[in-house]
This record gives structure tokens, C-alpha cells and sequence, in this order.
């Protein structure tokens, strides 16, 4: 029986400022559900043209006790980025900390606000190693 990938979903406290995470990586909304009876809403990013490749960021009304405080049972999402250094570099100038600096021109870790692990790939080939990045010290952990 062949599968179709749907979507991640990420629990978040603050829906505003994780939209405003997701956002800086270049993902868009592309749907949402609002429940006024369950009391929820799904809010669905996703990358131009990659549309049914979304995360679904669920936010519950009123709080969700449910959510753990640091979002390890979850693992990571992992996006490919055409050049590593400038999307560290534009994460850092909006405020958010490289967990996992891209020393070697090719990975790094970042966290939402909701202490999702998320992972930037360089698309292609590592870029040249170059600073600051290449003598960056890991920041908490990822």
C-alpha cells in the first residue's frame, strides 16, 4: 500500500511568535482551521511551491498542559537552504540563537520557540568554511 507524506505536527504555546519563527526560515501559511468548538486552530507553513511538504503548528485555546518543556520526544524538521551562512546570519539578526553552528558549511540547529529542533541543510555541496561560523561554539543544546 503506497503512502503520501501529509505533515508535521508541532504543538505550540505561543502561536504568534512560533508563525514569526517559521516565517524568518521563508515557510508561509497555506491553511488554517479554526475551531471554535474544539478550541483549537491548525495553522499549516509551508516553503513557496512546496506546499504539500507543510508543518502543522496546532495551538490549543486555552493552554495545552500536554505540551513537553522541551520538545525532545519530537526529534527534528529539517529544511534545505541555498546558502547556510546567510540563513544563519538572518536567523541571528532576528534574535534567534544557532544551537549547532554551520562550522563546516553544511548544517546547523536551530530551536523554535517551542524548543523544536529544527535542521538547515546547505542544498549541494558544503560551502567553504569561513567565520564566524567555523570557530562558533555550540549554544545549549539541539
Amino acid at each position: 500500500m503506497p503512502l503520501k507524506y501529509l505533515h508535521t505536527m508541532v504543538r505550540v504555546k505561543d502561536l504568534e511568535k512560533s508563525m514569526a519563527f517559521y516565517a524568518l526560515l521563508g515557510l508561509q501559511e497555506t491553511r488554517r482551521i479554526d475551531s471554535e468548538a474544539g478550541r483549537f486552530s491548525l495553522i499549516f507553513m509551508a516553503p513557496p511551491g512546496q506546499e504539500d511538504c507543510p508543518v502543522e503548528l496546532t495551538y490549543n485555546w486555552d493552554g495545552d498542559d500536554a505540551l513537553p518543556t522541551d520538545g525532545r520526544h519530537f526529534g527534528h524538521l529539517a529544511y534545505e537552504v541555498d546558502n547556510i551562512y546567510e540563513m544563519c546570519q538572518h536567523l541571528m539578526d532576528n534574535g534567534v540563537t544557532i544551537n549547532r553552528p554551520p562550522r563546516e558549511g553544511r548544517m546547523a540547529f536551530v530551536r523554535s520557540p517551542d524548543n523544536i529542533s529544527v535542521e538547515l541543510l546547505q542544498a549541494g555541496d558544503n560551502l567553504p568554511i569561513a567565520e564566524p561560523w567555523a570557530s562558533m561554539e555550540n549554544t545549549g543544546h539541539w
